[in-house]
């Protein structure tokens, strides 16, 4: 939507044993190319992270801002029983997900 300001979020407080965590989880990501540096960006989102059971973090990225200034879409999502209906009648079905 043009006229929404780009929105920039402050910097939420960590825990510094949980930013150590996060930092070795955005440096893999930027090592394989998942992530790149923006010098000067116009819309910051925080990350939000999700503690594992293995003691590791899942990051998320919390684009709430960014999503009220996004125009709505006429093509909504397929209901998720049509997209198991559509994948069940194939013999192979594959999803790609960076680190699980």
């Amino acid at each position: 939507k043009p006229e929404c300001p780009p929105v920039k979020q402050k910097l939420r407080r960590t825990h510094p044993d949980m930013a150590v965590k996060i930092k070795e989880e955005v440096q893999k990501q930027i090592d394989v190319g998942f992530l790149v540096t923006s010098e000067y960006p116009q819309w910051v989102a925080n990350i939000v992270f999700v503690p594992k059971k293995d003691g590791k973090v899942c990051l998320c990225v919390d684009y709430r801002d960014l999503n009220k200034a996004s125009p709505k879409d006429d093509f909504p999502l397929p209901h998720i029983d049509t997209l198991v209906e559509n994948t069940a009648k194939f013999k192979v079905f594959s999803f790609m997900d960076g680190f699980s």
